[in-house]
């Protein structure tokens, strides 16, 4: 296998967004006010809600769309949800939330018990969870999921010495690692709504205080994403090249996007191979010799 260095490139992206925190600390609105923020358009927002209908209580801020997923809460209902909201042309999906496929009835913890419950039985579970994970990250949707924390107390004192319990949200209830597939995770760290980044590609809210999540957030978030080389101008860079070694110098300008333009460098290229042919055949019926058999023979 060849390998080649080649310069760092931004791309346009779609946003791969998480959002954890304890119960009723506004996972879902702090959620919605996000995607508005990323699309300006409530029509665009879909929710796909396992949360007991919480996803309609913010009917008020706009006509979004609301799928309700019920048990068993399998990877592939999930898939089929995500699958159903990008058929209706939905530009954000919020999955509200993606803890029940992990630890849900009939999630993957559940499945998992339901062959034995033995180490080597996550072989068959393993694949049907990393298949839900690649939906979320393949998705041409922008993408917002939602994840339970567990619930912690601790007593606090406050400014007037008054002391009070305070509710804490911990671990997360979903598979171990999934946040290092995210653009940006946001905690929220109390029942003020306030959050802080957790994990953040995009450099925006890293190292930052903590704040309430407002649509602003997600029109900082959207800046971003379409701040670097958008693959529909590739591909119109495609569509419009004349000749096989301009699809060449294309296919590696963009390196990191040969995935995604290989079917489309090999359709344009039969299409102008296609034209060369007609061409030559062109040609040969307009040569001389050829015009006798054509019935367009000069009188001699």
């Amino acid at each position: 296998m060849n390998m080649k260095l080649h310069k760092a490139q931004r791309h346009q992206v779609k946003l791969r967004l998480g959002l954890s925190g304890a119960s009723g600390f506004g996972k879902t609105y702090s959620a919605l006010l996000l995607a508005y923020g990323i699309t300006n358009d409530w029509s665009k927002i879909a929710i796909i809600d396992t949360e007991n209908g919480s996803a309609s209580l913010y009917s008020h801020l706009g006509d979004y769309n609301v799928l309700t997923l019920d048990e068993p809460y399998t990877p592939e209902r999930y898939i089929q949800a995500i699958e159903t909201c990008e058929l209706s042309e939905i530009d954000v999906i919020i999955i509200d939330s993606i803890t029940h496929e992990w630890n849900g009835k009939g999630g993957c913890l559940e499945i998992h018990e339901s062959l034995g419950g033995k180490f080597q039985d996550w072989a068959k579970v393993s694949p049907r969870h990393q298949a839900f994970i690649d939906k979320i990250l393949n998705s041409r949707c922008h993408i917002i999921t939602t994840v339970r924390r567990k619930i912690d107390y601790s007593m606090d004192t406050d400014m007037s010495g008054k002391s009070k319990v305070i509710k804490h949200g911990t671990k997360e209830v979903t598979r171990e690692g999934y946040e290092y597939e995210l653009t940006t995770n946001f905690e929220l760290i109390n029942d003020k709504h306030l959050v802080k980044a957790s994990k953040d590609r995009t450099g925006l809210f890293m190292g930052f205080p903590e704040f309430i999540v407002s649509s602003e957030t997600g029109k900082k978030l959207i800046e971003w994403c379409n701040s670097g080389i958008s693959l529909e101008d590739v591909k119109l860079e495609i569509k419009e090249a004349d000749s096989l070694e301009a699809l060449k110098v294309i296919y590696e300008k963009y390196p990191t996007l040969k995935k995604s333009t290989h079917p489309l460098i090999m359709q344009r290229k039969e299409e102008l191979e296609n034209v060369s042919s007609q061409l030559v055949i062109n040609d040969e019926i307009v040569q001389p010799q050829n015009l006798e058999t054509n019935g367009t023979s000069n009188q001699q």
